[in-house]
């Protein structure tokens, strides 16, 4: 029986929590501050700690220290309120091997608990030769609210299979990240991963590109080129903002998928292929099917799974996670000590809207880092405009108004798409698309 130490001033709440968790099997013993628990720590045995982060004698950040500082590898599972998520991260950075935020739903705590648990008894188990798993990407965080647990889950779901995955999301969701895990959990994972984006060639090389070509077959073909699923042969091939595919090789992308076969530019020989297609976009393909611009036989050839990207805003619970991920990052990169961010710092970051998601949080992160020289990053660091970010937003969601509004910032910027796309919180790349889409020349 697994014994958990249960340091809570709430003696209600604890009571509950006892309650509960006795009834599921666990011995519980459960005292009030961070002295008690300390106490408790030295004179009984304990599997884990499920710890509160504000005490009357101090914070479950200081029992962590203290954890540490003895060497006593006994998992703790940090309770918080969603104001001190922050601080929860920082526990983590100590060693709290996850975190709850409260009020506690107890379904998810018990997930949680048998979890940790889980891994403790792993890793005190003689070690087994095993198959070799995925490695986490380092440059990405999955985090840990519902809407990143429902699409862990779907890539987890898909992954070993064959099916061709279509990504839908808005810019800067991380589609790219969330192809390459669906790659390193396939059964491609050792074969290439080959990345291609379809909004960023031209229309007359994309079949080059694709398919390859021989010396001299077209004007500027200087030396032979192997197309990329010639180069994916055998793993994935990852095609993002499909729908800026041109008709034409739709039609040819269509006949590859479907024969398995590609024919270089200038030769007369197919070469047989086997790839794994994943596709993104941030269209509505079911609207450019109907407008005559996407054909509907690629579409459900490319569509036998889909997976939606939540945008930033849709995840608070990992805002702050990403905030401090990406401050890692920028420490790392930039080689610069900042500690962190002033309270005001994180309570702006929470509130902003993030309507380039994660690329915008990344870039501002690293921005800040760099003006705040060493400091903790300050509101002063970030340039946010908080309200300004929720009417653009909110406008550029109201489908009656999207085309004005576009209209409006491409006549005031006289016909600039850079500086009209960052006046309407957006990239250049979906504006392009959004211009596509409503026939704005």
């Amino acid at each position: 029986m697994n014994h958990i130490l249960i340091v809570e001033d709430d003696t209600t709440f604890a009571l509950m929590l006892q309650t509960w968790l006795t009834k599921k099997g666990f011995a519980i013993t459960s005292v009030s501050g961070v002295g008690a628990a300390r106490r408790a720590l030295q004179d009984e045995a304990v599997d884990l700690v499920l710890c509160d982060l504000r005490l009357p004698d101090g914070e479950g950040i200081d029992l962590l220290e203290w954890l540490n500082a003895r060497r006593q590898p006994v998992p703790v599972i940090v309770m918080t309120s969603y104001a001190a998520i922050p601080s929860a991260v920082q526990a983590m950075k100590l060693g709290a091997k996850d975190y709850i935020a409260m009020p506690v739903n107890p379904e998810d705590l018990l997930q949680k608990i048998n979890e940790v648990l889980g891994a403790a008894a792993r890793a005190v188990e003689p070690k087994q030769p095993k198959p070799k798993a995925a490695p986490e990407e380092p440059g990405y965080l999955e985090g840990q609210s519902e809407a990143a647990r429902q699409l862990y889950s779907y890539v987890r779901l898909v992954a070993p299979t064959s099916m061709s995955v279509l990504i839908n999301g808005a810019s800067g969701t991380g589609k790219e990240y969330v192809a390459k895990r669906i790659h390193q959990l396939s059964k491609r994972a050792d074969r290439p991963f080959v990345a291609i984006d379809c909004g960023a060639i031209p229309r007359e090389l994309a079949a080059s590109e694709f398919f390859g070509h021989k010396k001299g077959s077209f004007t500027g073909a200087i030396e032979d080129k192997v197309g990329a699923f010639v180069e994916a042969d055998g793993g994935t091939i990852f095609l993002d903002e499909i729908g800026n595919l041109s008709y034409d090789v739709q039609i040819q992308l269509l006949r590859v998928l479907q024969e398995r076969r590609v024919k270089p530019i200038g030769t007369t020989t197919d070469i047989k292929v086997d790839v794994r297609l994943i596709a993104a976009t941030n269209e509505d393909l079911k609207a450019a099917i109907a407008a005559g611009t996407f054909r509907e036989d690629l579409y459900h050839r490319i569509n036998e799974f889909t997976i939606h990207m939540p945008r930033l805003c849709e995840r608070g619970e990992d805002i702050p996670l990403f905030a401090n991920f990406f401050l890692d990052q920028a420490n790392r990169e930039l080689e610069k000590p900042v500690p962190g961010f002033r309270p005001d710092a994180m309570e702006q970051i929470c509130r902003y809207r993030w309507p380039g998601n994660l690329r915008e949080m990344r870039n501002t992160v690293m921005r800040a880092a760099l003006l705040s020289q060493g400091a903790p990053v300050g509101v002063e660091h970030l340039g946010l405009e908080v309200a300004e970010s929720a009417k653009r937003t909110a406008a550029l969601h109201d489908p009656e108004s999207e085309r004005t509004k576009i209209v409006a910032a491409l006549q005031h910027c006289a016909g600039n798409k850079s500086r009209a796309a960052e006046m309407l919180g957006i990239d250049r790349k979906t504006l392009y698309n959004k211009l596509k889409l409503y026939h704005i020349e």
